[in-house]
């Protein structure tokens, strides 16, 4: 213990979501808190990922619904993209966002330290300033939130062509040709926004399927939807190098076939950052890819030092790192905790259509030894969907079956279609509440609406539905 360093109840390593979700419930309960961040609060989701992707795909949908609204009888057509105050708006959100974060932490009395935090021994932690300055900070409890950074593939190193989720954000003009390696969320956000700003789009994904772990259906059904758009899908390729030229980009493919566009985005997942913590020689075990390993209530096995987010080796997805930091916080706080049940968390892809869904798949569930019984309704159906104008995708309900062939407990819940995202909370509670299709199909869901779909969806698994 250094006699001069500050002293407080909770040191954080990291201000992303885990981090800044750890400071404000813990100052909440009371607890002295200080957080350490080397860039800005709000880490990779508010200024690097979730906020601003979102925002460019609200453009980007804004410029798909004007193109199309000849269909209700508005005049539209040809859309002119003024990519420089979309941008703004972006970074306008952003930093709004920022701001109000930092009120938000400064009104708990959280200190913040702008700098490198490195682990040292019995819960010390150093903090070297941008200008080379060293604090010391002690604290009964640390929670490691470091968060991660975006993988590479090597032979693609970053440049003004070759970009990563981290640089797409800095673009001044929506290149003609995006070439997209990874088809996995990240990707396919990034392969449905620049379509729809007028990029002609491919997707490059080294697995036979794209949107690995969404449930088979579900991923076809986007599949199929992303190619009627125009956007060029590869499943089962391999990159073998890339050739760039003064006005475009080759990338190569083990196959032999080459691509050639004005920009690549390289979207093949992130890797936790935790080589900047220093901690070769405290304790805290780290595995072979960089992940801080930890029990399943987040606790590293050095005592007090605890670790979340990205920096585990959990779903790399801000509000599970919310559910760790909380997690963290109530056993600091000598509450009962209750460890993060990462089977049963909701995910999210906010491409065109989006997809939601929580819980097992179907094939997953076949796999566990459940005997399923699955319905899945299409959206064509649906009087909200078709006044919307988009009736592409489904509902999808997987739930064991009983003696009668009817539904039981619901193991998962898979959408694809118009604004999901926001229409999962229904298939969240039930998952998680281990409900049974005859309680959930109890209750009544508002006409006309969106929702109606899982309604009619988990009423059809009692063997009585309405429409389908």
């Amino acid at each position: 213990m250094v006699p001069t360093a500050q002293q407080h109840d909770l040191v954080i390593i990291g201000g992303g979501p885990g981090g800044y979700a750890a400071a404000l419930y813990g100052a909440a309960a009371g607890l002295d808190v200080a957080m350490v961040e080397n860039r800005r609060i709000g880490g990779t989701c508010l200024n690097r990922g979730c906020i601003p992707a979102k925002e460019l795909l609200q453009t980007a949908e804004v410029a798909r619904t004007v193109r199309e609204s000849g269909r209700f009888g508005v005049a539209g057509g040809d859309v002119t993209l003024d990519f420089t105050t979309s941008t703004d708006r972006m970074w306008s959100i952003v930093d709004q966002l920022v701001k109000g974060l930092g009120g938000l932490l400064k009104s708990r009395k959280v200190t913040v330290l702008d700098g490198t935090g490195t682990l040292g021994a019995d819960r010390t932690v150093t903090v070297t300033g941008p200008d080379g300055a060293v604090t010391e900070l002690a604290a009964a409890n640390v929670i490691l939130a470091s968060g991660s950074v975006p993988r590479t593939i090597p032979g693609f190193e970053v440049s003004d062509r070759i970009l990563t989720s981290d640089e797409v954000f800095q673009l001044q003009a929506v290149p003609s040709r995006v070439i997209v390696i990874g088809g996995g969320a990240i990707g396919i956000e990034f392969a449905s926004t620049f379509c729809d700003l007028g990029a002609q789009v491919t997707v490059l994904e080294a697995l036979p399927q794209i949107l690995t772990g969404v449930d088979t259906d579900v991923s076809k059904l986007v599949h199929r939807s992303l190619e009627k758009r125009g956007i060029t899908i590869h499943t089962g390729v391999r990159v073998a190098g890339q050739d760039t030229g003064l006005d475009s980009v080759t990338v190569r493919l083990e196959s032999g076939e080459s691509i050639v566009g004005d920009a690549v985005i390289v979207s093949v997942g992130r890797r936790p950052l935790s080589e900047s913590l220093g901690l070769d020689g405290t304790g805290v075990p780290v595995d072979e890819r960089g992940f801080v390993t930890v029990d399943a209530w987040c606790r590293t096995g050095v005592e007090g030092v605890f670790a979340i987010g990205d920096l585990i080796d959990t779903p790399g997805l801000a509000h599970v790192a919310y559910a760790e930091a909380i997690l963290v916080i109530k056993q600091i706080l000598g509450e009962a905790a209750v460890p993060v049940e990462y089977s049963r968390v909701p995910w999210c892809v906010y491409s065109s259509p989006e997809v939601a869904f929580v819980g097992l798949t179907e094939e997953a569930a076949r796999a566990a030894g459940h005997d399923v019984v699955v319905s899945k309704h299409r959206w064509m159906g649906n009087a909200r969907s078709m006044i919307l104008g988009e009736t592409d995708g489904m509902v999808k309900v997987v739930a064991e079956k009983q003696a009668d062939g009817t539904g039981g407990r619901i193991l998962g819940v898979h959408m694809a279609g118009p604004w999901v995202t926001e229409q999962l909370g229904q298939g969240y509670l039930a998952v998680n509440w281990e409900a049974t299709v005859d309680e959930v199909a109890h209750f009544i869901q508002p006409h006309p609406s969106l929702s109606e779909n899982f309604g009619e969806t988990v009423l059809s698994l009692t063997g009585r539905g309405l429409h389908g």
